[in-house]
């Protein structure tokens, strides 16, 4: 939309699962009219889309892995939008803190790769996260620094192959290693303003069958997912 520059950010407009979302509340105004902005859209494909109550910028703090969902704060969104997730998409939730200012949105420190596989970069975390991280995903693909600082990790994944920055060479090469296909591409002119590949796709994902919720929360619906940008 005219004089709304950040909304290339697509990402920060919403989380969308199956024919629901929960809104965005963004923190900083300059970014306010992206809101109702992407819950007219939305709607428009025929999802029902909550107001939020507490601050969140969509899928650039909470991202869907298929059986939950992993939701950060610290920076962008407030930890009470977790709760808003339960009551949303009634799933379990992993919280988590980002503690390094330079990672300032979940989706540039960790990425779901499929249901069973993410990477992430643990400094980007509080001491808690990274054992909550390490229990439930212990063969996890862990980024360097480097590959980091470039927001390698700030990528979509269709579940085989992985779309990712260029600049992030030894993370492409560890997603090849662990069976995934990346595919790397040239992030130069996002990252001047602070994203990525990820941070410039909304995506609308998809559930069919029941799954084990993670240690200690009660079992929700195990999913599957098929994304699609939009």
């Amino acid at each position: 939309m005219p004089g709304l520059p950040d909304m290339v950010f697509a990402a920060n407009g919403a989380l969308a699962i199956e024919d629901r979302a929960l809104g965005a509340r963004f923190r900083e105004p300059v970014r306010a009219r992206e809101a109702p902005a992407h819950r007219r859209m939305l709607a428009a494909h025929g999802i029902r889309v909550r107001l939020p109550r507490a601050i969140n910028e969509g899928e650039g703090d909470f991202a869907w892995t298929g059986r939950h969902i992993i939701a950060g704060s610290g920076f962008r969104s407030s930890p009470e939008a977790h709760l808003e997730l339960m009551e949303t998409f009634r799933v379990p939730i992993i919280p988590l803190e980002l503690v390094d200012p330079r990672f300032y949105h979940l989706d540039t420190a960790l990425t779901v790769i499929n249901s069973e596989t993410i990477a992430y970069y643990p400094p980007a975390f509080s001491p808690s996260s990274r054992r909550r991280l390490a229990d439930c995903y212990p063969d996890a693909i862990i980024a360097e620094d480097a590959d980091a600082r470039v927001l390698g990790l700030n990528a979509v994944s269709d579940g085989l192959h992985v779309v990712l920055a260029a600049q992030a060479e030894k993370l492409c090469a560890r997603i090849a290693e662990a069976g995934f296909t990346p595919v790397p591409v040239d992030v130069s002119e996002l990252l001047k303003g602070g994203g990525g590949v990820k941070c410039a796709t909304l995506e609308i994902h998809r559930r069919s069958e029941p799954v084990v919720a993670p240690q200690g929360q009660q079992a929700g619906e195990q999913t599957n997912i098929r994304r699609s940008s939009i």
